[in-house]
């Protein structure tokens, strides 16, 4: 008889975790199946927020089958406790199982409506931009300075709307003097503050909420910039002139002052620390224009000779060393490029047209410098 209990327990036990194994096989396959989404829609998450309400949310919609089953593979997969604020766009037909990465991920939210302050080197502007769902691409719906323009009704009308994103798009090669003007003239912010070190605000995006103090995004942006540094610096080629971190951001911001393109960083990295290494002077004219303005604001005229002779701190024309604090806020990459020059011998470089997004002409030695400073200088004659 026992022997007989036994057997049917076994069987049952066969059973169940057959059963189980198919309930959890279909269960896997409705979270990963194409959802029944037609048209593409925002999904809020609120700060606060929780896996349990997004998914009622997403349920209401119509975007997902089954609320508990979209918990449920949260929960699977190690997702809930990911949950990320902001405002996603979900795809017709998205499965439950790219809506819930889609909450998870994180970073800048993908839908609705968003206002960017973005604080440039000329000038400062102000963006609303909203997602076309049919698109998943964000259009201008209006943008104006701060500085010189009154906002447009539409901007006041999102900027009172609970469900409106704000960030700060800080732009390389930005003064600290330039990034405090811009957020005072950001009325979302609160809060005075005084003007950073120059060099240690982190050119990127930042999310900000209404509210939120200046202080506190002048930290953020400055923990971001050590964290970069540090990590450069870590990683830095060896045999650099370069004696502390701090050398390599006063390089770095020369290094993005003096190019706009991206893929010439490391060549003109490679011009500075050459000089550097052979006691020669940097000879560049962002510096000198620094000691003029102090970073307040763009020089808005040529140097004159008088400037260039002149015998200041920031004058790399005279002194034989780097200026003593950075001239900018420099991003990632001329951080990288500093630390991380391409292997040349160049120790000249010259712009190639009078459009500075052209690029530079490089060169090894002072015969081939001239010969593109006389190209140069061509150019410049005949569009006078």
């Amino acid at each position: 008889m026992w022997r007989s209990i036994a057997s049917n327990a076994l069987t049952f036990l066969v059973v169940a975790l057959f059963l189980a194994g198919g309930v959890l096989i279909w269960a896997q396959s409705q979270y990963n199946t194409r959802g029944p989404l037609t048209q593409a829609i925002c999904v809020e998450v609120p700060r606060g927020s929780n896996m349990r309400r997004v998914s009622e949310d997403l349920g209401g919609q119509g975007a997902i089958s089954s609320p508990i089953m979209f918990r449920l593979g949260a929960d699977y997969t190690d997702k809930t406790q990911r949950l990320k604020a902001g405002s996603y766009l979900v795809q017709p037909g998205a499965s439950m199982a790219e809506i819930v990465d889609t909450v998870t991920k994180g970073g800048a939210s993908t839908c609705g409506t968003e206002v960017v302050y973005r604080i440039g080197v000329t000038r400062a502007q102000v963006q609303v931009r909203e997602i076309n769902p049919a698109t998943g691409r964000y259009e201008e719906r209006a943008s104006f300075n701060p500085a010189t323009e009154d906002a447009p009704e539409v901007y006041t009308n999102v900027r009172a709307k609970s469900d409106t994103r704000f960030r700060i798009a800080l732009a390389e090669g930005v003064t600290s003097w330039q990034v405090v003007q811009g957020l005072n003239g950001i009325d979302a912010l609160e809060g005075a503050v005084d003007v950073p070190a120059e060099g240690s605000l982190a050119p990127d995006s930042y999310e900000i909420t209404p509210g939120d103090s200046r202080a506190e995004v002048l930290t953020r942006m400055a923990v971001a910039q050590e964290l970069i540094l540090a990590q450069a610096w870590e990683n830095r080629a060896e045999g650099l002139p370069l004696k502390s971190p701090e050398e390599a951001l006063i390089l770095a911001s020369i290094i993005e002052k003096e190019t706009g393109g991206a893929d010439e960083r490391y060549d003109v990295a490679s011009v500075f620390v050459n000089r550097l290494n052979q006691g020669m002077r940097l000879q560049t004219d962002p510096t000198v224009i620094y000691g003029i303005t102090k970073g307040e604001g763009v020089l808005g005229r040529g140097l004159r000779q008088s400037e260039l002779r002149r015998a200041t701190a920031y004058n790399t024309y005279v002194i034989p060393a780097l200026p003593p604090t950075p001239i900018a806020n420099p991003g990632r990459a001329s951080i990288q490029a500093a630390l991380n020059p391409a292997q040349t011998e160049y120790i000249f470089f010259v712009a190639k047209t009078l459009d500075p997004s052209d690029g530079h002409n490089f060169a090894a030695t002072l015969a081939e410098h001239n010969r593109n400073v006389a190209a140069y200088r061509a150019l410049e004659r005949a569009n006078q």
